[in-house]
């Protein structure tokens, strides 16, 4: 974000702003041509929201449709409206007149000052892209993009150098779209029941 004091002149400034606001103006323009519209998250839209994160898990672990459990469908309720107001973190929907609102971004800022010892205090702001959902029947229209041109420019407003996301190995899909994009695997996150874990370490004993 530009302000006065890094520019040379009020009107280096306020060009620069126009600019930007030109171009949000066009990209909103060309959004309503295709029929949607990126747009902030507001309170009455957090029911619908949260049954997008419930597509989004059973989506991830390929089970078939369930009914949230009502204390989880709450605690969703309280982690998205905790978001509206923060300013470290973004809630985007995408909107059709048609069908009302067909998906959804959710980006955070995370803040690391390193472990280890500097001269100068230094901070490290990564952007984490939570959760990105679009309703399959929507799919193919740009909206992902869309979602994603959002939550990018808000971790490049907060000086964030890199992003972050999780997606699940099976999911070859989504791994095909996000190394499209970029992304490269930084790690791999294991898990196994107790049960097996426990088998193995009995087996291996000697």
């Amino acid at each position: 974000m530009y302000t006065p004091r890094k520019c040379r002149s009020f009107r280096d400034w306020a060009g620069m702003l126009l600019a930007k606001v030109e171009r949000e103006l066009q990209v909103a323009v060309n959004q309503a041509k295709r029929g949607f519209v990126i747009r902030e998250a507001r309170e009455e839209d957090l029911p619908e929201m949260v049954g997008f994160l419930a597509k989004l898990a059973l989506h991830v672990s390929g089970a078939p449709p369930h009914d949230l459990k009502e204390s989880e469908y709450k605690r969703l309720l309280r982690t998205l409206h905790s978001a509206l107001d923060d300013p470290n973190r973004r809630l985007v929907v995408a909107e059709t007149k048609s069908a009302g609102l067909v998906g959804m971004g959710y980006v955070y800022i995370w803040r690391s000052q390193g472990i280890w010892e500097q001269l100068e205090a230094a901070e490290f702001k990564s952007g984490v892209i939570d959760d990105i959902w679009v309703e399959p029947d929507f799919r193919g229209l740009g909206i992902l993009k869309a979602l994603l041109r959002d939550l990018v420019a808000f971790a490049e407003e907060h000086h964030a150098s890199e992003l972050i996301l999780e997606y699940s190995a099976s999911n070859k899909e989504a791994k095909a779209a996000w190394t499209k994009l970029g992304f490269k695997p930084t790690g791999v996150r294991a898990a196994a029941f107790t049960s097996v874990v426990k088998q193995a370490l009995a087996e291996s004993q000697g």
